[in-house]
């Protein structure tokens, strides 16, 4: 049997010179044909994207290949929006290497192409999962050779509706303050930009320097030689734990409340075309159902996140030891739990996020008027579930909508795509595996929104269209036919 011959890597200069091709044969991006806008003599944005991450990035793209500019404001320096190389701390992604993620149906976008190109095919063949760091790589490539607008170091202190049809957003930068206008505004802030990480009422026991979330900027060297415990049993708290004995713990002590650690990932069996196309046009009932489902199921955390914990003799895997109270003692920390009491130095909580307005600063316009799933749906007994019930309310184009009509006036012209859209549209805007298909969808939507608003424009523009195909040199007007004799009539 002849085996292929593997092909061997192109480099990158060549991946880029056959997307420029791909883009050309398709004709993207298109020409912008949106309505100029201007207050004040300034020009108004199209669409202003809040959060460089893969979700801005995604929908900067489809944004800009249908013809509408779409700047991106995020707060962190370049290179580094998301998670990926701040926060996040598994070594590899779970998500399967083949997903093509943010490719927008382009082979040469995707993250094989761009692996492949520098490291050839058997090196992918090879390849397990792809790791955190390679992936932020991959997305610092994919800003660069699609020229999206990234305008990093601008932190939107608020995000303002206006009667006006307008979203005005007051900016922070290295240049100092500005305002900012534009027709619509995406929210493309990651898990907790709809709020923060959710951390139990009793960790106010502890001072502050005493604990931390999984999801805050911290140096793991600082725990050396302590007593660390994690509550939870996700992925994060398997990372956070790993790189607390990478780091030189003494001990981690995962305090599970389960009995047992989740083994299937639900919402993996339920991924399919179907699912991602068709959530969005379910009835309320079925879509709470399948979103409860998951979250009750839990998702598991990956088995080379678990494994990376379990190789090392001083972490301690603590079932049905939920935190029932905690305490400073003297210089410790004491964990009570139905297992018993455990002394500790550091606490993690890998506790996930919640979604409140409130506790953004930047939305305190917004936070009074979003309508959530709670303010108009209820729950069959048994399906009670928080996250879902302050999930926004979303229209079909991820749009907020208000609490009550008319109180919070161009509202709608603020669009959620980030991972709480997705009670209402799927799991389309936050993680990898289709995350394409929700961007294209975004951006169709607001296209058709644009072209709504501004028809009699268009309508006024296709009359005053006079740009001639034909010219009149193309034939010569025949003679008119000899008249028919009368004679010829009668007969």
């Amino acid at each position: 049997m002849n085996l292929p011959i593997a092909a061997p890597p192109q480099g990158l200069a060549a991946l880029e010179a056959r997307l420029r091709q791909d883009l050309a044969w398709l004709e993207l991006p298109a020409k912008n044909w949106v309505t100029p806008r201007h207050v004040d003599g300034k020009p108004v944005l199209d669409v202003a994207i809040v959060g460089g991450g893969m979700a801005g990035l995604a929908a900067a793209a489809s944004l800009t290949h249908l013809g509408i500019n779409a700047p991106i404001f995020d707060q962190a320096p370049a290179g580094f929006e998301g998670p990926w190389a701040t926060t996040a701390r598994m070594e590899t992604l779970r998500s399967p290497k083949q997903l093509t993620g943010p490719a927008l149906g382009l082979p040469a976008l995707t993250f094989r192409a761009w692996f492949e190109s520098q490291f050839g095919s058997e090196a992918w063949e090879a390849l397990d999962k792809i790791p955190r760091l390679q992936w932020m790589d991959y997305l610092r490539w994919y800003r660069r050779v699609l020229d999206l607008d990234v305008r990093n170091e601008h932190r939107i202190r608020a995000v303002l509706p206006r009667a006006d049809r307008l979203v005005q957003l007051e900016i922070e930068s290295p240049a100092g303050r500005s305002t900012v206008l534009a027709r619509r505004v995406v929210l493309a802030t990651g898990r907790d930009g709809l709020g923060g990480a959710y951390v139990p009422d009793f960790a106010r026991k502890l001072p502050r320097n005493r604990w931390a979330h999984s999801s805050d900027v911290m140096d793991y060297a600082t725990l050396a030689g302590k007593r660390v415990g994690v509550v939870g049993a996700g992925a994060s708290a398997m990372d956070s734990a790993a790189t607390a004995l990478e780091a030189g713990a003494a001990s981690v002590d995962l305090l599970i409340r389960r009995q047992d650690i989740p083994r299937i990932n639900k919402g993996k069996g339920a991924g399919n075309p179907g699912l991602t196309h068709g959530h969005l046009t379910l009835p309320d009932e079925w879509k709470w159902k399948i979103r409860h489902y998951i979250n009750a199921a839990q998702v598991p955390p990956p088995r080379g996140s678990t494994l990376r914990v379990s190789r090392h003799p001083n972490a301690r895997f603590n079932l049905g030891a939920g935190v029932q109270d905690l305490a400073m003692v003297d210089d410790e920390i004491r964990v009570t739990t139905p297992k018993g009491v455990f002394a500790l130095d550091f606490l993690i909580f890998s506790t996930g996020f919640r979604i409140d307005w409130t506790a953004r600063p930047e939305f305190a316009a917004l936070a009074p008027h979003v309508r959530a799933w709670g303010d108009r749906y209820v729950p069959p007994a048994g399906q009670e579930d928080q996250e879902l019930h302050d999930s926004p309310d979303l229209g079909a184009v991820f749009e907020l909508q208000e609490k009550t009509p008319g109180a919070c006036p161009g509202l709608d012209r603020v669009h959620c795509f980030s991972y709480p859209a997705a009670l209402t549209q799927g799991t389309i805007s936050g993680d990898i595996p289709a995350i394409s298909e929700g961007a294209k969808r975004l951006a169709q939507g607001i296209a058709g929104l644009f072209y709504r608003e501004d028809v009699a424009t268009h309508y006024a523009n296709m009359e005053a269209f006079s740009e001639p195909e034909v010219f009149g040199d193309e034939w010569v007007p025949a003679p008119a036919p000899a008249p028919i004799a009368q004679s010829e009539t009668a007969q």
